[in-house]
């Protein structure tokens, strides 16, 4: 699992930590997708070139003010590429310690697994075929209930997401709005 540390934090992210901490819970964010996507529509396929959907660098900050401890996971495997992708989140004030990435033979489900988020917020893949592309999906059944999975339409953002922590927990849309949660 490879990652790029995106500031100085005073709270610990715990990697991998199996005990669950709803007062400062792990939130893993999938960036491209979820919170970064094209300015204009015919540009979703260069994410170098993304911005931040809606305010979701807000909404992010708002957890993180509860105690949140906040983290992304990339797309990209390619160093320069990730760090692109770094460099987005910097530009879009986001708050957060880390951004991990894929290795050479790793998939999404890997990173999750070894991360152990609370909540892991991803977008529903539709535009690459929908859940099975997603990471939580794939993750061990033992780890996957450990981890409170949120999942929002493709490219539309979080700001719907529930501010306060406690609510983002138990966040539970009607399968009319497009979004799901296990």
């Amino acid at each position: 699992m490879a990652y790029l540390k995106l500031g100085e934090t005073i709270a610990d992210y715990s990697i991998g930590a199996v005990e669950r901490n709803r007062l400062n819970p792990r939130i893993l964010i999938f960036t491209e997708g979820t919170i970064l996507g094209p300015e204009r529509w015919w540009g979703w396929l260069n994410d170098k070139r993304y911005a931040p959907i809606g305010k979701s660098a807000d909404k992010i900050s708002t957890w993180e003010r509860q105690g949140a401890r906040i983290a992304y996971l990339t797309s990209r495997r390619r160093l320069a590429d990730v760090n692109a992708i770094r460099e987005i989140l910097g530009r879009g004030l986001f708050s957060g310690q880390y951004l991990f990435y894929r290795g050479e033979h790793e998939q999404y489900r890997d990173i999750a697994e070894q991360v152990i988020p609370d909540i892991l917020i991803e977008d529903d893949c539709r535009s690459i075929g929908g859940r099975w592309q997603m990471t939580i999906t794939n993750v061990k059944d033992e780890v996957r209930q450990l981890i409170h999975s949120v999942v929002v339409r493709e490219f539309m953002g979080i700001d719907h997401l529930p501010d306060d922590l406690q609510e983002l927990f138990l966040w539970n849309p009607t399968p009319a709005s497009g979004t799901e949660n296990r």
